[in-house]
């Protein structure tokens, strides 16, 4: 039986939901409702259940904390003060200004204590099933008694509104991921009001629909309640959870159910009489009474004490079974081994080539050997996407050992699971899709930018060569958009060997997302005995192959698929006196990040007569192609036919490639 709670409990409730007022009413922003009636609730949950250490935020077996409803920041910035992580009371008081530790919605690595950014609505939880999918991976591959921690969320009804909770909720349902427990913040309101203007399901039926256990807590302030529906979570061992909390916004407040306490601080003489309700000092201002802080404090002993068992049963491990622990250490690490790069595939030349998504597939094939802890899927098209480890086995409800992941069509929950898995740790994730389906899954992958978290996203189907689906399916724009996209790296190689430079690339990125773009139709493996090696990759863009004389008249700049018609070019203006170099221009951002001289190695820049080739819009190129540049590009959306025809009719030929070059020499 719990013991009961008391004063201190009630006065440390209170505080949270105090410092939330004053932070707001100081910033002149901010969201004071939620945290005023969830601070219960997370209360309970941070005293009593929730296993972590303040003293060590990154220790491995902690419990995860989401604050899905990430505009109501305040609350887990009061929790992160008052259990004594490493956030001053002065950071409370500088909340949303610049350069503090309190930004208006929680950053994941700018924050001490915040697992994960949580800014538009739905992202918290639907990275949250990641993070739990990445701790049954790991209890599953190093043993249950080892690694046995929790991932709480608070979410809210605008969470469970976004599309892509609905995602993310019904795979963790499907995959029984017991070690997620979700509260629902049921507090009726949402910025326009009621929520019954736009929000009538049964989210508790819902969510049983999903395979869920669902329980409800009918009063926010019910200590006790809360505390026995935790624990009943903790006891559920067979399916996530999901508590709805009856909650009051602005409770206490003049404002209480009010969407006006939803996006704005309380008003000063409301505060006054909020202050009066509670019974709490009108000055000072972010007051925390030691009585308060004393209880929230016991956090740092009993967190110390739980890692302390936890490294005493993993230094008995270490010493019992060292192979085993080595293996769990350098899935902790990500640790690649040091002589990778001498055991990737490479591939013979070949005219007929093969489609880069099928040489990537073999690249995935050949790493998964040496990288246990490297694993994903797509979202149901890894026959399209070449994304399936053999012999990897199905990640499934008890089979979690396993390392291919089936997301379903569910792109936007992918994305955000990835995520999760990369920010829990143990796990190098990937995972495929179109590259025409980036839009679906958009806001998770600018988060996995935002953050610099290793998620690799594999995208074939990567231009109008894929054919006959369409303009629906075949990019034109996307491109753009995620080179656009900072922290990013966007990879499109142009054959196999390539390719598997892109993912040596992808895998080295220990602290960004990587993009590999890869194509459905079959292109040429060059000889590399007469072209330049393919670790040229690695650098972003590199002379593939040299003009006459090694003096060039032209560049010919491609990406992908279009560089074979860059070599076809070359050629052709060679025979008509023209010294043409071909320069394969895989990736923007890491070329980017090549010192000057390189770059004027590879784009000299006296050689003002360019052409850019690439199977989608101009936009971003125009830095590299100069005021002289000419463009194979694409302005317009693609059309429904074979591959080949729609590249040839939408000139993507090498003789158009010649033409280009000669108007850029002409101009000159």
């Amino acid at each position: 039986m719990s013991k009961p709670f008391d004063a201190a409990d009630t006065l440390a409730i209170n505080t949270i939901r105090m410092l939330a007022v004053d932070a707001t009413r100081q910033a002149s922003s901010g969201h004071p409702g939620m945290p005023m009636g969830m601070a219960p609730t997370a209360h309970v949950l941070w005293t009593r259940h929730l296993k972590h250490s303040p003293s060590n935020p990154h220790w491995v077996n902690r419990d995860r904390f989401v604050l899905s409803a990430g505009h109501g920041s305040m609350l887990i910035y009061a929790l992160l003060h008052l259990h004594g992580y490493n956030l001053p009371l002065e950071e409370i008081k500088n909340f949303r200004q610049w350069g503090s530790k309190t930004p208006g919605h929680p950053e994941y690595g700018h924050t001490e204590g915040v697992e994960t950014t949580t800014g538009p609505l739905g992202q918290g939880i639907a990275t949250a099933v990641g993070m739990a999918m990445a701790e049954r991976s790991l209890a599953a591959r190093f043993g249950g008694e080892f690694i046995n921690h929790k991932t709480w969320v608070i979410a809210s009804d605008g969470d469970l509104m976004e599309g892509a909770s609905h995602e993310a909720c019904s795979m963790a349902g499907h995959l029984k991921l017991s070690g997620l427990k979700v509260f629902y913040d049921d507090n009726h309101i949402s910025i326009e009001g009621d929520t019954n203007l736009a929000y009538s399901e049964d989210v508790l039926k819902r969510f049983e629909s999903y395979g869920w256990h669902t329980l409800r807590v009918t009063d926010a302030n019910d200590l006790g309640a809360l505390d026995h529906a935790m624990s009943e979570a903790e006891a559920e061992t067979s399916r996530p959870t999901l508590i709805a909390v009856r909650s009051h916004i602005g409770y206490g407040s003049p404002l209480q159910d009010s969407a006006k306490v939803h996006g704005s601080a309380i008003p000063p003489d409301m505060i006054v009489r909020t202050k009066e309700f509670f019974k709490w000092p009108q000055e000072p201002t972010f007051y925390v009474p030691e009585e308060a802080k004393k209880r929230c404090l016991e956090s740092v002993e009993k967190g110390k004490k739980a890692e302390a068992e936890w490294n005493a049963k993993r230094d008995a491990w270490a010493k019992a079974d060292p192979p085993q622990y080595k293996l769990f250490q350098q899935a902790l690490n990500k640790e690649l081994p040091s002589d990778l790069e001498k055991k990737l595939p490479v591939f013979p030349a070949d005219e007929k080539g093969l489609a880069t998504r099928q040489s990537s597939g073999k690249a995935i094939n050949a790493l998964a050997k040496d990288l246990p802890f490297f694993m994903g899927g797509s979202a149901d098209l890894a026959g399209s996407n070449d994304t399936l480890i053999e012999g990897g086995g199905d990640f499934e409800a008890g089979q979690y050992q396993n390392r291919v992941f089936h997301f379903g069509v569910r792109e936007h929950g992918m994305a955000a699971a990835l995520n999760g898995m990369a920010l829990h740790g143990g796990v190098i994730p990937f995972g495929g899709t179109f590259l025409m389906f980036n839009d679906y899954m958009k806001p998770a992958y600018r988060l996995a930018h935002l953050m610099g978290v290793q998620s690799i996203f594999v995208f074939t189907h990567d231009s109008i060569g894929q054919g006959e689906d369409g303009p629906t399916h075949q990019p034109v724009e996307t491109l753009a958009a995620m080179r656009a996209t900072p922290n990013g790296c966007v990879i499109r190689p142009a054959d196999a060997n390539e390719v598997v430079y892109a993912w040596l690339t992808a895998l080295q990125r220990k602290n960004a997302p990587t993009a590999l773009v890869l194509t459905r139709q079959a292109v040429p493996t060059l000889d590399r005995a007469k072209f330049a090696p393919a670790s040229g990759l690695l650098k972003g863009a590199y002379i593939l192959s040299e003009a006459k004389g090694g003096k060039p008249q032209v560049l010919l700049i491609a990406t992908g698929s279009e560089v074979q018609l860059c070599v076809k070019a070359q050629e052709i203006l060679e025979k008509e006196g023209i010294a043409a170099r071909v320069v394969s221009f895989p990736s923007m951002e890491l070329f980017n990040a090549q010192p000057a001289s390189y770059r004027d190695e590879v784009l000299p820049p006296k050689v003002l007569a360019r052409v850019v080739v690439e199977a989608a819009t101009s936009f971003g190129w125009h830095r590299w192609a100069g005021p002289q540049g000419k463009f194979v590009t694409l302005e317009r959306f693609g059309a429904s036919a074979p591959g080949g025809v729609a590249m040839k009719n939408l000139g993507f030929t090498s003789e158009n490639v010649v033409k280009a070059a000669k108007e850029s020499l002409k101009e000159g």
